[in-house]
């Protein structure tokens, strides 16, 4: 049981530096789709330096906490006889289409990332804002499972996910508001 405590420990804090990286980053993101917008030559002195910070965190920070958090998951459910019996708990099938989500949003940051490291911005800043909610919906959504773990509860956490969603967004629209009204004056 102890080598089994170290492994989830291993496990949370590299889901904590891949989330923390997954939020960075996309925030890089948006700070280089508005550095678009800015005269020559601060344009392509942001970008430049942009594009090294979405570097050195993507790759010496994000994709390292994303395997081994990944890495010490697997090791708990497949070589552990409590992360075996997990297994057949329907709260973590959930949480692992929660998970796969999270790959399929990393995976989509990654592409995101190659474009914008070939100077290819497809996206606006308010695009990322919005993008950027979707690692914390995921991030709700696996909390509420692996802390509440009953199959009725964890319904009301993602109901709270998605009423949380609508709040985030009509606080977006708020602030664009906000800073369109204070960009006129």
């Amino acid at each position: 049981m102890e080598l089994y405590n170290y492994i989830k420990s291993l496990h949370l804090i590299f889901v904590i530096t891949w989330f923390a990286g997954l939020f960075y980053i996309v925030r890089l993101f948006v700070y280089h789709a508005e550095a678009k917008q800015k005269p020559q030559p601060e344009q392509d002195i942001l970008i430049k330096q942009y594009q090294l910070m979405q570097y050195r965190l993507w790759y010496i920070i994000t994709w390292p906490s994303a395997v081994l958090a990944s890495f010490f998951a697997f090791w708990m459910l497949f070589f552990t006889p409590l992360g075996q019996s997990w297994l057949q708990m329907p709260w973590m099938h959930v949480k692992l289409v929660f998970v796969f989500l999270l790959y399929l949003y990393h995976l989509k940051c990654h592409q995101i990332f190659k474009q914008l490291q070939n100077n290819e911005v497809k996206h606006s800043g308010n695009f990322f804002r919005i993008w950027n909610e979707g690692a914390t919906i995921i991030l709700f959504a696996v909390v509420f499972l692996v802390i509440l773990k009953n199959a009725i509860n964890w319904v009301f956490g993602v109901i709270g996910i998605f009423v949380f969603s609508i709040l985030i967004m009509m606080g977006f629209k708020l602030y664009k508001k906000i800073r369109e009204k204070n960009q006129n004056s």
